[in-house]
This record gives C-alpha cells, sequence and structure tokens, in this order.
C-alpha cells in the first residue's frame, strides 16, 4: 500500500516562512491551521510550516531547536523547468546559494539554504533526468 506524504518544516517565524516559500517556489495558501500551523500547496505534496521557537526541544530530552544552517540528512527537491529562472527567484526571495551551479548527465542542480538553515536543492532535468544513469 502506497503512503501518502506530508512535508512540515519547522520555523521560527511562520509568516516569514510562508512569504519565502510562496515568492521562491509559488507555493499558495491551502489553508492555516491555527496561528502556529500554515498548510502550503502547490507542489506534489503537501507543505506545513510549523512554528516552532528557536531553542525549544526537538525531541524529549533531545537536541535544541537552533535555525542557523543545519546539516540533515532529510532535504527538499525542487524539481524546476528553468533552473537560473527559480534560482534568482529563490535568492531574491531570501534562499542562500551554497557553491556553484553544478552540471550532471541527468541535468543540473544548485544547492540552497532556506532563511531558517534548512537545506534546499534546485534540479533542473535535462534528457530522461535521473532515467539517464541507468544507460
Amino acid at each position: 500500500m502506497a503512503a501518502s506524504v506530508l512535508i512540515n518544516i519547522d520555523v521560527d517565524d511562520i509568516d516569514r516562512a510562508e512569504s519565502f516559500y510562496a515568492r521562491a517556489f509559488g507555493l499558495t495558501v491551502g489553508r492555516r491551521l491555527g496561528p502556529e500551523v500554515v498548510e502550503l500547496l502547490g507542489a506534489e505534496a503537501p507543505l506545513y510550516l510549523l512554528a516552532k521557537p528557536g531553542g525549544s526541544r526537538a525531541t524529549a530530552g533531545g537536541q535544541r531547536r537552533d535555525y542557523r544552517r543545519h546539516w540533515t540528512p532529510v532535504h527538499l527537491d525542487f524539481v524546476v523547468e528553468d533552473l537560473d529562472a527559480a534560482l534568482a527567484r529563490a535568492l531574491e526571495a531570501g534562499a542562500g546559494l551554497e557553491g556553484e551551479i553544478r552540471e550532471h548527465d541527468w541535468g543540473r542542480i544548485a544547492a540552497l539554504a532556506d532563511p531558517f538553515g534548512h537545506g534546499i536543492c534546485l534540479l533542473q532535468f535535462k534528457g530522461r533526468g535521473y532515467d539517464e544513469l541507468a544507460g
């Protein structure tokens, strides 16, 4: 049985995050679920912004939330038609570019960070996209 995927992103300023994701990626507000949750639509899976103050515990007895640039093995990839135009919109909205645009057999990639320290990549596929790797 296939599962549905919902994407949740912790942020310390929900209004600023809503503005960033709308301006950078063209997402729109589906609905507000109280003052601490905003549902954004326009991607293949809904994205939920969750207001969580910096310094609050991310897990019981565990790490505290820190919105400086951080690394995690999970990040968002936005597949775009025009990487240069999408990159310009993301940078203008407040993303930070992390390195040069890289070219691969499957397409181009730009690594970014959102204003809340989360990693994001922009991908522009060419040819058969990732299937170019399969031969």
